[in-house]
């Protein structure tokens, strides 16, 4: 069991003063400006795995804040990786302005000044990794720090993967394997970071490539969400939808085109297979995320020619 620290016992008058202790003493020295009225309360649950120092943090809603004057007070460092399980946080840092909600990874560099907001009461697993043991070039650390990384893919995933499930607080390792779990999670995090730097220098045309590609698998993800659309695309992108439409001027298509076109196809295919048990047309639809089947039906129309009904019908036919 990691140290628990907790306001729960601690008189009303004590709390906020009590709160910036635990911080400082859990992770590091820090302003918090209390955003909800009525007595602050907050929990850490404070551990290390290896070098890496872990906390699990419940709490009201706050602005966190590091000034240059916490910064000047240390001479080691840390990269920050947090990890929210409930609520949102908003990281500010190198006029960078991020935000992140479960599903997602924020970094940020304890060394320069940053600040985080949870407008709402939030819980979030935050890992320190020692600047010193990345090994990392400071110019590689900048493309990283003070941004949100996408943890459903590639190395994001993978980072977040490891942070949530074997390195916590209470959890108690031996210590050869808790030095071999930390030494993996620094790797696998510069690896991230090794990526963030090779894409940055293989240009812009590429990385709008690579955008692209991200944006399509997405896509492909989630076609059968109803709620699918470029807004919602865009937020899951960390980008904003006028760059998405931006990025998707030369595909020859809209973002909701694409995205009509791959439903239909799917529609299509899904009502050829026919079959005494095949589903109702309205079924597939809904499958598919098509909300009403009378849009459905026209746009089918639209595209194939034909209206869905006809279309199964035609390769039962054949069948």
């Amino acid at each position: 069991m990691g140290q628990v620290l907790t306001t729960d016992s601690v008189p009303d008058r004590d709390k906020l003063a009590f709160w910036h202790e635990a911080l400082g003493r859990a992770l590091v020295p820090m302003t918090v400006v209390p955003l909800t009225d009525g007595p602050f309360t907050g929990r850490i649950v404070a551990g290390r795995v290896g070098h890496l120092r872990v906390c699990d943090i419940d709490a009201d809603a706050q602005h966190a804040s590091r000034t240059r004057e916490h910064v000047a007070r240390r001479t080691d460092g840390f990269i920050g990786i947090t990890v929210p399980g409930s609520g949102t946080a908003t990281l500010v840092q190198d006029g960078r302005t991020v935000s992140a909600a479960q599903g997602d990874l924020l970094v940020y560099d304890t060394t320069r000044p940053y600040s985080l907001s949870c407008p709402e009461p939030f819980s979030v697993r935050v890992v320190h990794i020692p600047r010193s043991l990345l090994r990392l070039p400071e110019r590689e650390i900048g493309l990283v720090t003070g941004t949100v990384v996408d943890a459903t893919a590639g190395f994001g995933a993978a980072v977040v993967s490891l942070l949530t499930t074997l390195v916590t607080p209470e959890q108690l390792y031996s210590r050869p394997i808790a030095s071999r779990l930390a030494a993996g999670v620094s790797h696998l995090f510069a690896t991230l970071v090794a990526e963030r730097a090779q894409q940055a220098e293989a240009g812009p045309e590429l990385q709008r490539d690579e955008m692209v590609l991200r944006i399509r698998d997405h896509i492909e993800h989630h076609l059968e969400d109803p709620t699918l659309s470029p807004e919602t695309v865009a937020k899951a992108q960390h980008i904003s939808v006028r760059y998405l439409h931006r990025l998707f001027e030369g595909e020859d298509t809209t973002v909701a085109r694409h995205i009509q076109r791959r439903r239909l196809e799917q529609c299509a295919r899904e009502l050829s297979r026919g079959g005494e048990t095949a589903p109702t047309v309205a079924a597939v639809a809904q499958r598919w995320g098509f909300v009403s089947p009378a849009h459905f039906s026209r746009v089918f129309r639209s595209v194939y020619g034909i209206p869905p009904r006809d279309w199964r019908n035609a390769r039962l036919v054949v069948r």
